[in-house]
C-alpha cells in the first residue's frame, strides 16, 4: 500500500484575513473546495428566525457577472461535479468537487457569489416560496421532526430549542427592519475574518495557493467577530435525559465547559462506544437481548458545549429494558474510564484516521480540513476526553456485572502476512467454473469465459479498486431475509469502512448485489469475511428476534427513489432457517465485475472466492422490460406531499442513443430546475438526471410538491419536454460545443470517481456493451450535433422508449396503465 503523504494540510492566513487550508494529495482524481463561514442559524436576530438559511439560498441565485444559468451550481453540475451547502447552528458551509480542469472556474464563481450577491427583492420573493416549500416538507418528515424533538429536554432558553428553518411567515420581506437585518448579517459575517477556505487536490501546493488567492480577492475583507456564547444546555443539576419510543431509546448527555480538543475526544469515545466487538457495550446489549443497535453521535458542539446522543434500537418492549441499558452504559463508561490513557486504542485510532485520510475523496478531505478535524487523539484531546468522561460518569465504579474488554484491533487495518499464491485455484469446484485470473489465462495460453470479469477500463496503479458480485435468485427470498443478512454484515461493514473499504449489500429485482469499493489491499480479506457471513450465518443469527424499530417513514421522493433502485419483488415462502438459506444459495447463479485490481489483488480475490455460494454463470441476462408504453407504479402511504418520478428510457440500446440521451440530460438539468422549482415554485425537491437501470439508460425526472398532485406534476413535466427540442436548437454554437465537451470529459478514465466508474461499467455489462465502452461513448458524444440531439428530444417527448412513472398518487388514466 502506498505511503501516506503528509497527513496534515498546509495552513496559512492570507493578507486579507482569509484562513486557508491547502492539501496536496497526488492520488486524488478530482479536487474540492469547502468554504466555512463562522455564522449560522443561532447568530441571527431573534426577530428573524431562518434568516441565515434564507441568505444561503439567495447566494446561489446569480450575480451581475454570473447569472444563475452561468453560476456555480450550473457550472459544477455541467462539469459532472457535485455541490451543496448547509446552514448549521454556528456555521454555514459551501462545498463542491469536480475535475481539476474545471476547478479554477468554480472557485471564481464561488468568490463572486459570496462577494457580490444581488439580494434583490424579486429574488427574495421567489426564493422565500422555495424555502417555505422546504419548511413544509421538513414539518411533514417524521425523521426530521423526531430529530428536532430530541431537544425537548434542553433549557427553553437555549437556541437549540428555537425554530430556525424559516418560512413564509418568519421572513417578512416588506419589513424594512428585516431587510436591514439581512444586509447587516451579510456584511458582518460574510467577510474574510469569518471565513476558512479549504482546497484539496492533486495540484502542487503553489498552484492551490494561487487558486485560493484568486478566490480571496473576490471576498470582502474583515476581522474576526466573536460569536455570542449560548446559555447552559440544561437548567437542572442533571446532565442527561432520555426519550423512549416503540423499541427505541434516545439518551442525551449535556456537556459543559469542555476544553480545546473536545471534538477529537468525543469522536474517539464514540468510535469505541458503538463498537460491536466482543466485550463491548453493544455486544453485551445484544447478548442480553436488550438492544440490537447502538449509534453514538455528537449532535452539537460550540463554545465548550456538546450534546452527545446515543440512539439504541431495543429488542424488547419490556418496561425495564431502558433502565437496564442505561445501567450497562454506566458500567461500561466506568470500565472505560479506569483504563490508563488507552495506549492501544490511541494507536488503533491513529491508524484509523490515517486510513480515513488515504481513502477519503477530495470533498471529504476538504470538509474535514475546513472543520479543522484533528487526525489523532493528541495531548489536548486526551485531557478533554478525561473531562468528558468525568461529566458522563461522575462516580467511580469498581464492581461490574459484565466481563468488559477493550475492543481488539481491526484486522483489516494491518497488512496480511500471507504471501500471494500463483497457479490454479485450490479447491475449485463446479460452482466456480470459469473463475480464472489473467495470470492463469496467460499461463495456459488461452482465454476462457469467466463469471467474474476483470475490467481494464481504469488503471490498476492506484491504491483503489472496486468489485460487484451478483446472485440471480431462482425463486423469491423469504420475507425479510435480505434485510437480516444485511444487518448481520454491520460489524464487518464498520471494520471495512475503518480500513478504507465500503461494503454494500442491495437488491435489484431478482438479484442480490454485493459491492465493495476502496483501498484494494484489504478488499479480498473483507470479501472473504462477507461471503462467510452471508452463506453461513452464526447460530445466533437464527435465534435473534426480527429487529424492528420505530423508524420514521421516508419523505415521498426518497421512498420513490428507493423503490426505483431496489425494484422490490413479492416475497417468497415465510420459512427461514439454515436449510432454507442453503437451498436459496445452492439454486442461485452468480457473476461479477472487478475494476482497477492489480494482478496480486486478483490472485488474492480468487482465493477469497473459494467461499462463493451459488453457481458461476456467464450467460445471465436481464429480465425483459415490462410491456406497455406508459406504465404507472402507485405507492400507497399516508397522505402528505405529492411525489413523482418519471423515467424515460432511450428508444434503442445503441451507444449512439445513450450519448444523445446523456446530452439531453446535460442541456436540460438547469432549465428543468429553473422552470419547475424557481418559476413555477412547485416544491423544494426538483431534479433531473441520467440514470441507468437494468442496463437501460434513461432520463429520470423527480418532483415533490406540497400542493400540486401527481397528475398536475406530470402535466408540467410534459409541457417542459414539449419545449425541449426548440430549446436545444436555440443554443449558440459556442454554448453547444461547451456543453458537449464538458459532457465528454466526464467519462475520462483518469478523472472518473471509482464508484461512478463501477456503476457505468456494470450497467454497460448488463447492456452487453464492449469492454471499451467508455471510449466508444466519448466518440459518440463527440459526434453529436444539435439537429440530431433535437431529434432525440422529439423521440423523448413522444415516449419512443416508453415512459415509467412512480408516484404516491393514482394513475391519471389513458394512455397510462397501472403496472402489475
Amino acid at each position: 500500500m502506498p505511503a501516506l503523504n503528509h497527513p496534515l494540510p498546509h495552513l496559512e492566513t492570507l493578507a486579507n484575513g482569509l484562513q486557508v487550508s491547502l492539501r496536496h494529495a497526488p492520488h486524488l482524481k478530482r479536487c474540492a473546495a469547502a468554504l466555512r463561514v463562522a455564522a449560522g442559524s443561532h447568530d441571527v436576530p431573534l426577530a428573524w428566525p431562518g434568516l441565515a438559511h434564507f441568505l444561503e439560498h439567495l447566494l446561489f441565485l446569480g450575480t451581475e457577472r454570473f447569472p444563475a444559468d452561468q453560476g456555480l451550481m450550473t457550472y459544477v453540475r455541467a462539469q459532472g461535479g457535485q455541490l451543496n451547502a448547509k446552514t448549521c447552528e454556528r456555521s454555514t458551509e459551501f462545498f463542491f468537487e469536480l475535475p481539476v480542469a474545471a476547478f479554477a472556474g468554480a472557485l471564481e464563481r464561488l468568490g463572486d457569489m459570496l462577494g457580490r450577491p444581488r439580494l434583490s427583492l424579486e429574488d427574495q420573493r421567489r426564493e422565500r416560496e422555495v424555502l417555505h416549500a422546504e419548511f413544509i416538507a421538513w414539518s411533514r418528515d417524521g425523521a426530521a421532526q423526531r430529530q428536532f424533538a430530541l431537544y425537548d429536554g434542553l433549557s427553553a432558553a437555549h437556541p437549540l430549542r428555537a425554530f430556525h428553518a424559516g418560512n413564509r411567515y418568519s421572513l417578512n420581506l416588506p419589513n424594512s427592519a428585516f431587510q436591514h437585518a439581512l444586509q447587516q448579517f451579510y456584511r458582518a459575517f460574510y467577510q474574510t475574518g469569518q471565513m476558512t477556505l479549504s482546497l484539496a487536490g492533486p495540484q502542487p501546493l503553489e498552484e492551490l495557493r494561487a487558486l485560493a488567492e484568486r478566490c480571496a480577492v473576490e471576498l470582502p475583507s474583515g476581522k474576526r467577530i466573536a460569536q455570542s456564547r449560548p446559555p447552559a444546555l440544561l437548567t437542572s443539576s442533571t446532565t442527561t435525559y432520555q426519550q423512549l419510543g416503540a423499541q427505541r431509546q434516545d439518551l442525551l448527555f449535556a456537556l459543559e465547559q469542555l476544553p480545546e480538543g473536545a471534538a477529537a475526544a468525543l469522536d474517539f469515545l464514540c468510535t469505541w462506544l458503538q463498537s460491536a466487538k466482543p466485550g463491548g457495550l453493544l455486544a453485551e446489549l445484544q447478548q442480553r437481548h436488550l438492544a440490537h443497535s447502538l449509534k453514538a453521535t455528537p449532535l452539537y458542539q460550540f463554545a465548550g458545549q456538546a450534546l452527545l446522543h446515543l440512539e439504541l434500537g431495543l429488542c424488547t418492549e419490556k418496561p425495564t429494558a431502558a433502565a437496564q441499558t442505561q445501567a450497562l452504559l454506566m458500567e461500561w463508561l466506568g470500565f472505560f474510564s479506569a483504563q490508563a490513557d488507552w495506549p492501544q486504542l490511541q494507536e488503533e485510532y491513529a491508524l484509523l484516521q490515517q486510513r480515513r485520510s488515504q481513502s477519503s475523496s477530495a470533498l471529504e478531505l476538504a470538509q474535514r480540513d475546513c472543520r479543522q478535524i484533528v487526525g489523532e487523539l493528541d495531548e489536548l484531546g486526551l485531557v478533554a476526553l478525561k473531562q468528558v468522561l468525568e461529566q458522563l460518569q461522575p462516580q467511580a465504579m469498581d464492581n461490574f456485572s459484565s466481563d468488559w474488554r477493550l475492543p481488539p484491533p481491526n484486522p483489516f487495518l494491518r497488512p496480511t502476512s500471507e504471501a500471494p499464491r500463483a497457479g490454479l485455484i485450490r479447491g475449485q469446484t463446479s460452482a466456480h467454473r470459469g473463475l480464472r485470473t489473467f495470470a492463469q489465462d496467460r499461463s495456459r495460453g488461452r482465454r476462457e469465459p469467466s463469471a467474474l470479469s476483470f475490467s481494464q477500463a481504469l488503471p490498476s496503479e492506484s491504491a483503489e479498486a472496486a468489485l460487484r458480485l451478483r446472485w440471480r435468485l431462482a425463486s423469491p427470498a423469504p420475507a425479510g431475509l435480505h434485510a437480516r443478512l444485511d444487518r448481520s454484515l454491520e460489524p464487518l461493514r464498520i471494520d471495512a469502512r475503518q480500513a478504507g473499504v465500503e461494503l454494500g449489500f442491495s437488491t435489484a429485482g431478482p438479484d442480490w448485489l454485493l459491492t465493495l469499493s476502496g483501498l484494494h489491499a484489504p478488499l479480498p480479506a473483507v470479501l472473504q469475511q462477507a461471503l462467510k457471513t452471508l452463506s453461513h450465518p452464526t447460530e445466533s443469527f437464527w435465534l435473534q428476534n426480527e429487529a424492528t424499530t420505530d423508524q420514521a417513514p421516508l419523505m415521498p421522493i426518497r421512498q420513490l427513489l428507493k423503490i426505483f433502485s431496489e425494484q422490490p419483488l413479492p416475497s417468497g415462502p415465510s420459512a427461514q432457517g439454515p436449510q432454507a438459506l442453503q437451498a436459496l444459495w445452492a439454486a442461485a447463479r452468480w457473476d461479477g465485475l472487478a475494476l482497477a485490481l492489480p494482478a496480486s489483488a486478483q490472485e488474492a480475490l480468487s482465493r477469497a472466492l473459494h467461499q462463493m455460494p451459488g453457481t458461476a454463470d456467464t450467460t445471465l441476462r436481464q429480465p425483459a422490460a415490462p410491456e406497455g408504453r406508459y406504465q404507472w407504479h402507485c405507492l400507497s402511504g399516508e397522505p402528505g406531499e405529492h411525489g413523482l418520478l418519471l423515467f424515460c428510457p432511450t428508444p434503442g440500446a445503441s451507444l449512439a442513443d445513450e450519448a444523445a440521451w446523456r446530452m439531453l440530460g446535460q442541456v436540460c438539468q438547469t432549465p428543468f430546475y429553473q422552470r419547475l422549482r424557481v418559476e413555477l415554485q412547485l416544491g423544494y425537491a426538483v431534479f433531473s438526471a441520467v440514470r441507468q437501470r437494468n442496463g437501460q439508460t434513461g432520463l429520470l425526472f423527480g418532483v415533490q410538491s406540497p400542493n400540486a398532485n401527481a397528475t398536475h406534476l406530470l402535466q408540467h413535466l410534459e409541457e417542459f419536454l414539449q419545449r425541449l427540442p426548440e430549446g436545444i436548437m436555440s443554443l449558440s454554437e459556442p454554448a453547444w460545443n461547451e456543453q458537449r465537451t464538458a459532457l465528454a470529459r466526464q467519462f475520462e478514465p483518469a478523472t472518473l470517481p471509482l464508484l461512478h466508474a463501477m456503476e457505468l461499467l456494470w450497467q454497460a455489462k448488463l447492456a452487453g456493451h464492449p469492454s471499451d465502452y467508455l471510449q466508444q461513448l466519448q466518440t459518440c458524444i463527440d459526434a453529436l450535433t444539435p439537429e440530431g440531439t433535437a431529434q432525440a428530444a422529439e423521440h423523448l417527448k413522444e415516449a419512443s422508449g416508453g415512459w415509467r412513472a412512480w408516484a404516491n398518487g393514482p394513475c391519471p388514466g389513458s394512455p397510462w396503465q397501472v403496472a402489475e
